[in-house]
């Protein structure tokens, strides 16, 4: 994917992607579209880069990260290849979102961070980012009620066999069934 000179040479956008949907591919599109090079910091990537969040403490639980930082990096590559990102216009990392004293040993810091706010978690982040003098571009910010896609949502059809895969691209969909995840939600009891 060429850029234009006049986009910032690095990018850093983040996510849980449990599991990546539509809509998360969406995202690292549009921050794709605005960088040279995209580094997608997974987020939550072990149970011991995961902290409670009072803006969102469900986010935290084991049960609401079910994939492995493996599976989410992967997920992440497959999807943006298919999409028509080079691999080498893109790097995955893991993020530990709620750590900013860690983010320089996992990102650039002097990279534009691109971020959407839907709720107070959203403001929370941005925070975080301001509290670091980042540079930060919100791509969108709608009500929890116009977000889209949620990832629960998804690990629910996924578990009792509904209707899911329209809602993930389908390189994410063959991941999926290839690692049996739908099963392994279910025995986990989503």
């Amino acid at each position: 994917m060429t850029q234009p000179a006049s986009l910032a040479p690095v990018g850093v956008i983040h996510g849980r992607f449990q599991v990546l949907h539509n809509d998360h591919l969406r995202y690292l599109l549009a921050g794709r579209a605005r960088c040279a090079h995209l580094v997608v910091g997974v987020t939550n990537p072990d149970p011991g880069h995961t902290r409670d969040e009072n803006a969102d403490p469900a986010r935290s639980a084991p049960a609401a990260n079910p994939l492995t930082y493996f599976e989410r990096q992967a997920m992440v590559r497959a999807a943006l290849v298919a999409a028509g990102s080079a691999e080498a216009d893109f790097t995955v990392v893991p993020f530990p979102v709620n750590f900013p004293e860690l983010y320089r040993y996992y990102v650039p810091l002097d990279a534009l961070f691109f971020l959407t706010i839907y709720d107070a978690w959203g403001r929370r982040k941005r925070e975080y980012f301001e509290a670091l003098a980042l540079r930060i571009e919100v791509l969108w910010e709608v009500s929890p009620e116009n977000k889209g896609i949620s990832g629960t949502d998804v690990r629910r059809l996924l578990a009792t066999d509904g209707p899911w895969e329209a809602l993930v691209p389908p390189a994410v969909a063959a991941l999926c069934r290839k690692w049996d995840i739908p099963a392994r939600l279910a025995a986990a009891g989503w």
